[in-house]
């Protein structure tokens, strides 16, 4: 019985896509993946950090099951063309992972600036990190997703989202002693917008293709530790329950339950793994 069930958590013979797959936790969605027998197609548009990522993956894993892509999730055209590709080399997409992002962060070593306040963003930030984090995220469920909808297979989406998907930011994680109010560094609007769309979109890719046995979830995750300042990571652990940040490796079992046959009746829902933050 407890065979039958770890085997559950198997993908060999499934073709997993990454998005965004050079950053810190596409790399750790792929370890994930990899560890659960998928061939894995990394795709990013910074080739040097994907030949990083797929040299790091390759020292544990068998690379050619590593299969790396320039991939621009904002190009349609871009995304369509090795989508097709990928057809020709009898590679179909069982699962995709939507974790392209651009994600501003508030570094301690950076000039304060005020351009992330409400009042001060502007439209062409706003349409870049929308256009990657939520748009992309779109461009290729609705590519990679009609094909799984036409597999006998079917497939799974997961969307990466964010404990911020349920929360606001809480601002005071970023003041800064001696600045004034008006001049705070803050987490941009944006953010919490396409975490919050993209657990919308979740919703609505679950019931779409569900006759067809497409499934869609999101994962959202807490704050990942990853060298942050220590005013920063004191803040931020005082919140959370658990008294800690997230190591980076702590969301791969996540995957690979998420990702498997091991969650076959989960459909529609968002997964946050916080430390409890979400809880308080």
């Amino acid at each position: 019985m407890q065979k039958d069930v770890l085997n559950k958590f198997s993908l060999k013979d499934r073709v997993a896509l990454v998005t965004g797959g050079a950053g810190l936790l596409g790399e750790e969605h792929a370890y994930a993946l990899l560890e659960s027998g998928a061939t894995v197609i990394l795709t990013d548009i910074d080739l040097r950090k994907l030949k990083l990522a797929k040299d790091s993956l390759s020292s544990h894993y068998d690379s050619s099951r590593i299969i790396t892509y320039r991939m621009d999730v904002t190009d349609i055209d871009n995304i369509m063309s090795i989508s097709e590709e990928l057809i020709i080399n009898n590679l179909h997409v069982d699962i995709l992972i939507n974790n392209a992002a651009i994600d501003p962060k508030v570094r301690p070593n950076k000039k304060v600036s005020n351009t992330s306040r409400l009042e001060h963003f502007n439209l062409e930030q706003w349409n870049a990190e929308i256009a990657v984090g939520l748009t992309g995220a779109f461009l290729c469920s609705k590519i990679f997703g009609e094909h799984m909808s036409k597999d006998s297979r079917g497939g799974v989406i997961l969307n990466i989202a964010s404990d911020l998907s349920v929360f606001s930011p809480d601002q005071r994680l970023y003041r800064k002693d001696g600045v004034k109010d008006s001049q705070q560094p803050v987490k941009p609007i944006t953010y919490s917008v396409i975490k919050a769309g993209l657990v919308g979109m979740t919703r609505y890719l679950s019931t779409y293709w569900a006759e067809q046995g497409v499934r869609a979830n999101a994962l959202s995750p807490g704050g990942v530790f990853n060298g942050q300042d220590d005013d920063f990571v004191k803040k931020l652990s005082s919140l959370i329950p658990l008294g800690r940040m997230a190591n980076h490796d702590e969301y791969r079992a996540a995957v690979q339950f998420l990702c498997s046959d091991a969650s076959s009746y989960m459909n529609g829902q968002n997964i946050v793994i916080d430390g409890g933050r979400s809880a308080w």
